[in-house]
């Protein structure tokens, strides 16, 4: 086991820059999930630190080693993909051993690794099968067994998931993670799915356009974002954006009025610095901060476009005359029906505020 630091690492593909200036430290035993949009860069960020491909510019440490410019084999590290990439001629049993028999390992040590890795993924009654044969999950769990036998310093996981319908992608995140809790390694996990990183990680790295917006636990990011960007990615559905005019401000807290829900005015706690009066902002509310009408001091109405009822909770969407409905979530079933107007409080200790930059005031 070892932990990761990256240090001001960029990397470029001719004059197109993809990441840029990346400083991380993972802790030994970390589970760190790198999450965010396609193309900003998180699996790029990922084969950076496997070694598949080579930085532009700064240090790759593992341990207390310096492996920028060490081979992908000689990294300690085990990469799992997307695609189960096993060979479907082989047995479960001859995929799992197939890189040690390659690096020449003793085959007493071999069936050791294999039946272990077997053991903890419970692939015993399957080691005789082929990949023909199995599941889409079992796949993935050869796949995964394959690198717990390399005993690897860190596990890489590129979108493991992806292939997997919804009921296999919830069983396999909770293996994965019985997986971390059993073995202590360092893994890092690239997703784009934001509910992925909440439920698996230690902490969690958004990236947008190769820059790391903010790196925390899942709960740091979902109760105290940076900025606009993080707060609508963690969390889901996403966070509603309106906005806001600043009436009042003093230290700790803004007075803010919002126009598109009746001029509501509700006092929302500042962080870094106190907005000027009548400066343009923006108010962060959560779908599952709204409360009931009924004793808010702060309410309005609005129509409803679509109501979703899940059973256990209700989505009303509202049309506050933007191009985006206000997402709003009730627990269990909502009297509401499609095109009523819903009345709705609000709590503003819930609430956040944003420049019109982005950035968290």
């Amino acid at each position: 086991m070892a932990g990761v630091k990256l240090t001001n690492v960029k990397k470029s593909f001719g004059d197109v820059h993809v990441i840029h200036g990346v400083d991380l430290d993972i802790d030994d035993g970390d589970f760190v999930v790198f999450v965010g949009p396609s193309g900003c860069g998180k699996s790029t960020l990922l084969r950076l630190v496997s070694g598949l491909e080579d930085t532009t510019s700064g240090t790759i440490e593992i341990g207390d080693a310096d492996v920028t410019n060490v081979e992908p084999s000689e990294r300690g590290v085990a990469m799992v993909f997307q695609s189960y990439a096993l060979y479907p001629h082989m047995t479960v049993y001859d995929n799992m051993a197939f890189g040690l028999k390659m690096n020449g390992a003793d085959p007493k040590e071999i069936d050791e690794r294999v039946q272990k890795a077997a053991k903890i993924l419970e692939l015993g009654p399957l080691l005789d099968r082929k990949p023909a044969a199995m599941s889409g999950g079992q796949r993935q769990r050869v796949a995964i067994g394959r690198s717990i036998v390399r005993e690897p310093k860190v596990f890489l996981f590129d979108e493991p998931l992806s292939n997997l319908d919804a009921e296999l992608r919830v069983q396999m995140r909770l293996e994965i993670a019985k997986l971390h809790n059993d073995l202590d390694s360092t893994m890092i996990y690239v997703t784009h799915d934001q509910t992925e990183a909440m439920t698996l990680a230690d902490k969690i790295v958004v990236l947008r356009a190769g820059i790391v917006e903010q790196y925390g636990s899942p709960l740091e990011l979902y109760d105290n974002p940076d900025n606009e960007f993080v707060a609508g990615f963690i969390g889901s559905p996403r966070m509603n954006f309106l906005n806001a005019d600043v009436v009042s401000s003093k230290k700790g807290s803004a007075k803010v009025s919002i126009p598109s829900i009746g001029d509501v005015k509700i006092d929302v706690a500042t962080r870094d610095r106190s907005p000027e009066k009548g400066e343009s902002v923006r108010v962060g509310i959560r779908p599952e901060h709204f409360v009931e009408a009924q004793g808010a001091k702060a309410k309005f109405k609005a129509p409803t476009t679509v109501v979703e009822q899940l059973g256990g909770n209700s989505f009303l969407y509202l049309d506050i005359g933007g191009e985006v409905p206000l997402t709003v979530e009730q627990k269990g079933h909502s009297s509401v029906k499609d095109g009523e107007v819903a009345a709705v409080g609000i709590d503003p200790t819930t609430a956040m505020l944003f420049g019109t930059d982005g950035k968290r005031i």
